[in-house]
């Protein structure tokens, strides 16, 4: 099995006096009762985590629940008190701080929630900033930068200030500046959240835009649980500084671990999010009296036009074998939200 491109061990950030100390007697048992009588604060509590090459892996979870603390630790933004932190199986806390301003500065793409631009530099300037900080020549610099200006659809824009653009453009700008270094990794902490609704959309699909190209891989914080089955091919959620479950959002959904995961995918779009390997039914003897074949890759908000309007079941046929049959019942059962028979 390949290697991941990120992973994480028994990650812990304890913010307080001693708290490494604290870690070095309790370890992995550390009680959040023997934590708060040490008088320290858990961000994050015994962390492990994978995330494979090209994959969109979000992390997600209220507020407080140490998903913006852990991505700092990944990055070493924040230290982390204990624990692994493999990039490319490297341990980044065994890296120098000379080091880890190397990766960040060259491998390494981040994005937050504020924009952060630098309002003296025209929307050209704040995309080539971080290859002015590098040392590249300035044509170098510029030619790229104007690559990605129009990798975000903002060309035209190279010489306006921050000020005069959207926040939707504005955050774009912040895409661009942390795409031009060529990141392996890409960090976006909550991205999007402070857009109105309709701009967040079209971001949403302008990331995934973005990704369908460039293939990073990626770790995307989050609070809604919308915006991560939109975008995940795997979700983490965090509670209390803990990882609570990690699974596709098909996964979350069909087999949540605890009541605090039930409730975020309670409202979660069952039809958008369910393929139809989960929901087909055995053959029974049915071969042939099909009204077509879907694939059991395909979500029910695909085909469930389809099947309603056929007035027989579909065949779920994958590499031309039968794996079973798709009926009208088992999709109204996800439209409207409940188990199917």
């Amino acid at each position: 099995m390949a290697e991941p491109a990120l992973a994480c061990r028994h990650v812990w950030k304890l913010f307080g006096h001693g708290a490494e100390s604290f870690l070095a007697r309790e370890g992995a048992a550390a009680d959040p009762a023997a934590i708060a009588a040490a008088g320290l604060v858990p961000a994050v509590v015994d962390v492990g985590l994978e995330v494979e090459k090209g994959e969109i892996f979000v992390i997600m979870g209220l507020s407080g629940s140490g998903k913006s603390t852990l991505v700092r630790c990944l990055s070493r933004l924040v230290e982390p008190t204990a624990g692994e932190i493999l990039f490319e199986g490297r341990d980044l806390l065994r890296a120098s701080e000379r080091e880890m301003i190397a990766i960040r500065r060259h491998r390494m793409g981040m994005v937050f929630q504020h924009f952060a631009l630098l309002p003296h530099l025209t929307v050209l300037g704040n995309v080539a900033f971080p290859l002015a900080v590098q040392g590249v020549d300035r044509r170098t610099r510029e030619e790229r930068a104007r690559e990605m200006i129009r990798l975000v659809g903002l060309q035209g824009r190279e010489d306006h200030f921050p000020r005069e653009l959207s926040g939707g453009q504005q955050q774009r700008v912040g895409i661009a500046r942390s795409l031009a270094v060529g990141p392996e990794l890409w960090f976006l902490d909550e991205p999007f959240s402070a857009l109105d609704p309709l701009i967040r959309r079209e971001m949403q699909d302008e990331f995934l835009r973005l990704q369908a190209v460039l293939k990073k891989t990626i770790v995307f914080i989050t609070h809604d649980f919308a915006e991560a089955v939109r975008l995940a091919d795997r979700i983490a959620i965090m509670r209390d500084g803990r990882i609570v479950q990690t699974g596709t959002p098909e996964e979350l959904v069909l087999a949540p671990a605890d009541p605090y995961v039930a409730a975020f995918t309670r409202e979660a779009p069952r039809a958008r999010i369910l393929t139809v390997r989960s929901v087909m039914r055995p053959v029974n003897g049915r071969a042939g009296d099909f009204a077509g074949e879907v694939s059991p890759k395909a979500r029910i908000a695909d085909v469930a036009a389809a099947v309603e309007a056929a007035g027989r079941p579909f065949a779920v046929v994958e590499d031309g074998t039968l794996l079973g049959v798709l009926d009208r019942e088992a999709v109204v059962a996800v439209l409207v939200g409940r188990e199917p028979r």
